[in-house]
């Protein structure tokens, strides 16, 4: 991490403008409730949002309402409501924030050639002349009035420059540079800021915007190259929500600028440990889940599976982590023991989980842990516990399963081959019964003969999904001698198996201590 990072004091303000509620649910599936607007609307005031773009009020009663009780809750931020280029737009927008302590008008229009003739059928001047009356009747309701030439990034430069001088002109205070379509570059939209912010008279009086959408993967790029040219707003969503590919997700534009504060000597207000929380509220209220690679906030941001990383991690954060993952609100680093996990992380993993292995009974745990891990996708506290407990109860017993097939189907009477480890001596039997658990208990008891009855045989799941571990639990009764084991693997029958010879070597060891002469024998 860089230690050598501005103060706040030596760096400007970048005002954080965030969309989630407009924007953010205009993706398709992605609508909330107005009581699932107002939380988030709340979260977004408490975590030091500059601006909340509540909705469009024009667009439904129902938007209409939620910009209403937002602008009556929100007490920080300044809340804004979107309007096209026309009067009733503008006017039922004014409505909607009648009641917000700060409220802000933001119009727009399209101002690129396909804008023009396909979608407005309006020419140049027809479109400046809009541009003109929307932001002089917005500025009728309020001094804080943003303009949008939507499109921006696909518009000639000359009559770009025309249109953001006449909105300056009429009253405009932020001036927005929408790439809607996710089009531009990191080099072409910082020129082009900087470009407007030289040529256009009074440009200097206005804060200049980004509106940079993720068609091509380059939205929060864009964002913080159009910073570099001069703008000080950037305008977001939580999890980067929005049409089509979605916007610039404001977790990560935050800290990009946090992180890289050599980089982008800026700062905003935003308390980042809130960001894991508001991801996971628009998560849930809006349906969309958030991909486990994903920046900042998905669940693998701050996860570790190699060996080699897991290794420098536990040495010291900073060899792979360039972020406190408390900083954006997660507990702590995870350690996600799976097959490229190495020794070092497993035995921590053991520690914390209460166990403390010897050398021996650490490799044998080791060794079945990626054994594990090579067949099941996740491996969870709970499946490492049930590992090492059933590696536990094996430790020192005269019989150990070596080898196990089970054939069973229609038509054919169920089989088992089931070879052991008898005091060291490889010993295998063959035997068909009612089923394939019958048949195995069979194939055992003629390798280890007793006389002992099965009292309880049980199967549960240690955890979740179909690649589970199943726990099996066994219990022999001979004469006085009541027996338990246990066993588990992703398998069925080998946990069955591991269960019963658990069982069957607890049985042996009862009998030893009844009778010190008694000798197990292999048949």
């Amino acid at each position: 991490m860089s230690t050598n990072q501005p103060t706040t004091a030596d760096r400007d303000q970048v005002v954080i403008f965030d969309t989630t509620l407009r924007d953010g649910e205009q993706s398709p599936g992605a609508s909330m409730t107005l009581e699932e607007k107002l939380q988030v609307a709340a979260l977004l005031d408490e975590m030091g949002v500059d601006i909340i773009e509540a909705g469009f009020p024009i667009a439904s009663n129902g938007d209409f309402e939620a910009v209403t009780e937002i602008a009556k809750v929100v007490k920080n931020a300044v809340v804004c409501g979107l309007a096209r280029a026309g009067n009733a737009d503008i006017d039922r927008a004014a409505e909607a924030l009648k009641h917000a302590e700060r409220r802000r008008i933001h119009t727009f229009i399209g101002t690129s050639p396909l804008h023009r003739q396909f979608q407005l059928q309006l020419d140049k001047d027809q479109v400046y002349e809009r541009v003109v009356s929307s932001v002089t009747r917005a500025r009728n309701y309020t001094d804080d009035v943003e303009w949008s030439p939507m499109d921006a990034t696909r518009t000639e430069h000359d009559y770009l420059c025309r249109t953001v001088e006449a909105a300056i002109k009429c009253g405009a205070t932020t001036i927005n540079i929408p790439d809607t379509v996710g089009y531009t570059t990191p080099d072409e939209f910082e020129a082009l800021i900087r470009m407007l912010i030289e040529k256009v008279p009074g440009a200097g009086d206005v804060v200049f915007s980004t509106h940079c959408h993720n068609d091509l993967g380059l939205a929060v790029a864009n964002s913080l190259s159009g910073v570099a040219g001069g703008a000080r707003q950037i305008e977001c969503s939580i999890n980067g929500l929005g049409e089509r590919a979605g916007n610039a997700a404001l977790e990560e534009v935050v800290m990009a600028i946090k992180t890289r504060g050599d980089a982008y000597p800026y700062y905003t207000k935003i308390d980042t440990t809130l960001l894991m929380r508001a991801s996971k509220l628009v998560s849930a209220v809006s349906a969309f889940p958030v991909q486990y690679n994903k920046a900042i906030v998905g669940k693998n941001a701050f996860a570790h599976e190699s060996g080699i990383h897991q290794d420098g991690v536990l040495k010291n954060a900073e060899t792979y982590e360039i972020m406190k993952p408390e900083d954006v609100g997660v507990k702590s680093t995870s350690l996600v023991m799976g097959k490229h996990s190495g020794r070092h992380a497993f035995r921590e993993k053991l520690l914390a989980l209460g166990f403390e292995l010897g050398d021996n009974a650490m490799e044998d745990a080791f060794r079945r842990f990626k054994d594990l891990a090579d067949r099941k996708k996740h491996v969870f506290d709970e499946d490492i516990e049930a590992l090492v407990e059933d590696e536990m109860s094996q430790a020192g017993e005269k019989v150990k399963l070596v080898a196990l097939t089970v054939i069973a189907g229609t038509g054919t009477p169920p089989k088992a081959v089931v070879t052991l480890d008898v005091d060291g001596e490889h010993v295998t039997r063959e035997e068909t019964g009612d089923g394939p658990v019958d048949a195995m208990f069979k194939a055992i008891r003629a390798i280890v003969p007793h006389e002992a009855n099965l009292q309880l045989y049980q199967v549960g799941a240690v955890t979740e999904d179909s690649d589970a571990q199943a726990e099996v639990s066994v219990r022999l009764e001979e004469g006085d001698k009541i027996v338990t084991g246990r066993g588990a693997d992703t398998d069925t029958m080998i946990a069955s198996a591991r269960a019963y010879v658990s069982a069957v070597n607890k049985l042996v060891t009862r009998r030893a201590k009844t009778k010190p002469a008694a000798e197990l024998r292999a048949v």
